[in-house]
C-alpha cells in the first residue's frame, strides 16, 4: 500500500480541505511547514515522508473559477522523478491544453466534474493514463450513474473519494469501499477521505485498498512517516 500525499490548490495556495465544503477553505496551518505555498508543502512531504507520488486537486478549476496549472507544472518540473496526479475538474478534452504535456503527470477524471457519460467516454479514449475517481457527498454518488454500476468502465486505478468526510476525523468510509472493491475485486483501489491513523490504514489494507490519500492525518501527527514506511514495506502497522 503506498500512501500519497494531497495538496488542494486554490488561488495560488494550499489549503486546509473540511468536508468538501470548498467555500469554508482556508490556507494551510501545518506544523511540518512554515508555509502555505505549494512549493513549500510539497518540500515538506517530500523532505519529511519521503514522497514520491503526489495528488493534487485544482479547486479553483474544479469550481470553474480560473487554474492552477501554471502551479501544477512548476511543481512537476521540480520533482520531474515523482508522479503527479491531478483532478483539475476536466469536463472536456479543451481542458488538456491548460497544462503542460509533463511525462510525471496523470490526470484524474472526477465523476463531479463529467457532465455526461459521453464525455467521460471521450476523455477515456483521449487519455489512456488517467484514474477515475468516484467522488460522492453524505452517501449520494456524484456523475453519471454509468460509473458507478458498470466496473467494466472503470480504468486500472479508481479512487473512492467521500468528499463528505475529507478532514472530518471520522474514519474512512468503509462501506462504499467494501462495495466498490466486492464489484470489481482486481481493480487498484484508492481510499480517500477520513484517514485517521495506523488502525485506518491497517483495516483499509485488510480490506483490500491499494492506495490512500492522505492529508489531515499528515499535518495533525495522526499518521507519521514511520507508519508510511511501514505501509510501503508491506509491514502491517499495529494499532492503537
Amino acid at each position: 500500500m503506498h500512501c500519497i500525499p494531497v495538496l488542494d490548490l486554490l488561488a495560488g495556495e494550499v489549503v486546509r480541505a473540511v468536508r468538501g465544503d470548498r467555500a469554508a477553505y482556508r490556507p494551510l496551518v501545518s506544523p511540518l511547514v512554515e508555509s502555505s505555498l505549494p512549493l513549500a508543502v510539497a518540500a515538506a512531504f517530500n523532505t519529511q515522508f519521503a514522497s514520491r507520488r503526489f495528488y493534487i486537486a485544482d479547486l479553483d478549476a474544479i469550481q470553474g473559477q480560473g487554474s492552477n496549472a501554471a502551479m501544477v507544472d512548476i511543481l512537476a518540473a521540480a520533482y520531474p522523478d515523482c508522479e503527479w496526479w491531478v483532478d483539475a475538474g476536466v469536463t472536456g478534452v479543451e481542458a488538456f491544453a491548460r497544462y503542460a504535456s509533463a511525462p510525471n503527470i496523470r490526470w484524474v477524471l472526477g465523476s463531479e466534474s463529467l457532465p455526461s457519460f459521453a464525455a467521460y467516454a471521450d476523455l477515456a479514449k483521449r487519455e489512456r493514463r488517467f484514474i477515475l475517481s468516484l467522488d460522492s457527498r453524505a452517501g449520494q454518488p456524484l456523475g453519471p450513474a454509468e460509473l458507478w454500476t458498470e466496473p467494466t468502465l472503470w480504468p486500472a486505478e479508481v479512487i473512492a473519494m467521500t468528499l463528505s468526510r475529507v478532514g472530518a476525523n471520522e474514519g474512512p468510509d468503509f462501506a462504499l469501499l467494501t462495495q466498490l472493491r466486492q464489484r470489481s475485486p482486481h481493480t487498484t483501489l484508492v481510499a480517500a477521505g477520513g484517514t485517521r491513523h495506523r488502525a485506518d490504514l491497517l483495516a483499509l489494507k485488510n480490506l483490500g485498498v491499494n492506495h490512500v490519500l492522505l492529508a489531515s492525518a499528515l499535518h495533525n501527527g495522526g499518521i507519521t512517516a514511520e507508519d508510511l514506511r511501514g505501509m510501503a514495506s508491506g509491514d502491517a502497522p499495529q494499532s492503537r
